[in-house]
């Protein structure tokens, strides 16, 4: 909001939702504590420039390193396009909506929006995986090769087709791909969107795992989804759909044994409990993804899958996350 002078001033309760997103170990209590110190008069509103010192403060403060550096950066740009986009559609707004100003301002806003989404997406990955000594070749011989089993929708993608009224995707975010497929003989486009870093998770699991795709969803569109995430590299091959699901409580569940009767040496990665209800101790929960560019879910799984493979029974870590599970 602004004053006759121009001055810019934010919500108390906007900052406090910078504030949390610059550290998130912040309590109610210490939040209170930093506004009652920065909005002195108690109007419920605060400089901008005082924000932005205060928010430089911190920064400074955390010492991030690079990664997060950018994801904080795109969480902030992201939060000030909305703030100003709430102020110009105001009726009380400075810019006439009809003012070459405002599209002036408008386009800069969305050219900054999809750079910062392209910095968070495109930025270097790496996880080092270091050389086996000699004991580590041994031990990891001495165990079955195990299979990672993968969902599809909202774990490793999310998409949306044409009858969709409300889209979970932010309007003019560009799908990765665009799936053309007949149902029920009419033509349905899916617009699909892969999790940020589901390409290099894939290319790394499988070195470490035999990988099958189990979904839930109709074999013409999963097929397809599964054919592109695997771009001719051959890692995703072996696929179950719908119809080798089994309708209990309501919901599709995945059966392993259909897979192998080894359950030793299978578990499956998927964003939804009721699929795995049977198998909770070859299972690992993801969070369900739909749109967070910034979202690391499945690098952060790296590490224990890269370890989980010398286990010589899956069951004996997995069975330790049954509360992680909400069945």
């Amino acid at each position: 909001m602004y004053d006759k002078d121009g001055k810019g001033y934010i919500n108390v309760a906007d900052l406090r939702e910078i504030l949390r997103a610059l550290d998130d170990k912040l309590t109610e209590d210490e939040l209170d504590e930093m506004i009652a110190e920065i909005d002195t008069d108690g109007s419920g509103t605060v400089d901008f420039e005082v924000c932005f010192n205060i928010c430089l403060q911190m920064l400074k403060q955390l010492q991030m390193g690079i990664r997060a550096f950018l994801l904080f950066a795109s969480k902030i740009w992201n939060f000030i396009c909305f703030v100003f986009r709430k102020q110009v559609r105001a009726k009380n707004s400075l810019l006439s909506r009809s003012s070459w100003v405002h599209k002036c301002l408008k386009f800069c806003i969305n050219v900054f929006e999809t750079f910062s989404r392209k910095i968070i997406q495109h930025q270097t990955v790496k996880y080092d995986v270091l050389p086996l000594s000699p004991l580590s070749k041994h031990r990891l011989s001495l165990v079955r090769r195990k299979i990672l089993v993968l969902d599809l929708d909202e774990t490793l993608i999310h998409s949306h087709h044409d009858g969709v009224i409300r889209q979970m995707v932010k309007p003019g975010t560009p799908p990765d791909f665009v799936l053309k497929v007949t149902i029920d003989r009419h033509p349905v486009r899916f617009f699909v969107h892969k999790r940020p870093h589901v390409d290099f998770f894939l290319d790394m699991v499988s070195k470490w795992y035999d990988l099958v795709i189990f979904t839930a969803s109709m074999e013409i569109y999963g097929a397809a989804v599964a054919d592109k995430l695997d771009n001719n590299r051959g890692i995703l091959n072996k696929r179950y759909y719908r119809q080798h699901c089994c309708v209990r409580y309501g919901s599709f569940n995945k059966d392993l044994s259909a897979i192998t009767s080894d359950l030793s040496s299978i578990f499956i990665l998927d964003n939804s409990p009721g699929a795995y209800r049977a198998y909770p101790d070859n299972a690992i929960p993801i969070k369900s993804w739909f749109c967070d560019a910034s979202d690391t879910a499945l690098l952060n799984l790296l590490p224990m899958l890269d370890a989980l493979r010398f286990t010589s029974d899956a069951r004996s870590v997995l069975s330790r996350n049954l509360h992680l599970h909400g069945l």
